[in-house]
């Protein structure tokens, strides 16, 4: 058996916010769940376009909830971590439990141990979801 860490419990505590902000319901607690697990110049990089600040990718979010009305954002197994950078596997799922679409997100933590950068990577993408981009390699 392993030996639970202080880091460990400290990134569990940084995943356990990370998936609270895509799941929140409130203004309020977003707020605190995105200081909390993302520097303030968090970048976000996905299929959709890359994104700046917490405030960005609060608006993402917002309208994201707003278009598909109640959505759940769960990860599909436990995140792995490798120094400074995070796998997450997600699932995301509408409001009648029917999945939506799934990716793996590549975080990247900043020397305070909150999110500076994340990288989506869309496994299947939702019905419709043109990823030309996303597929494309790039020099």
């Amino acid at each position: 058996m392993t030996e639970t860490t202080v880091q460990d419990f400290a990134f569990a505590q940084l995943v356990e916010e990370y998936v609270r902000f895509w799941n929140t319901g409130t203004g309020q607690e977003r707020h605190r769940s995105a200081a909390a697990a993302f520097a303030g110049d968090v970048e976000y990089r996905a299929p959709v376009g890359v994104l700046s600040g917490t405030q960005a990718l609060t608006d993402f979010r917002d309208r994201f909830v707003g278009h598909m009305g109640t959505v759940e954002f769960r990860l599909r197994e436990r995140p792995q971590t490798h120094h400074a950078d995070a796998r997450l596997a997600w699932e995301i799922l509408t409001g009648d439990g029917t999945s939506f679409a799934t990716g793996t997100d590549i975080l990247r933590l900043d020397e305070d141990g909150r999110i500076r950068t994340v990288t989506v990577f869309l496994d299947r993408a939702p019905e419709g979801f043109g990823t030309a981009a996303h597929d494309r390699a790039e020099p």
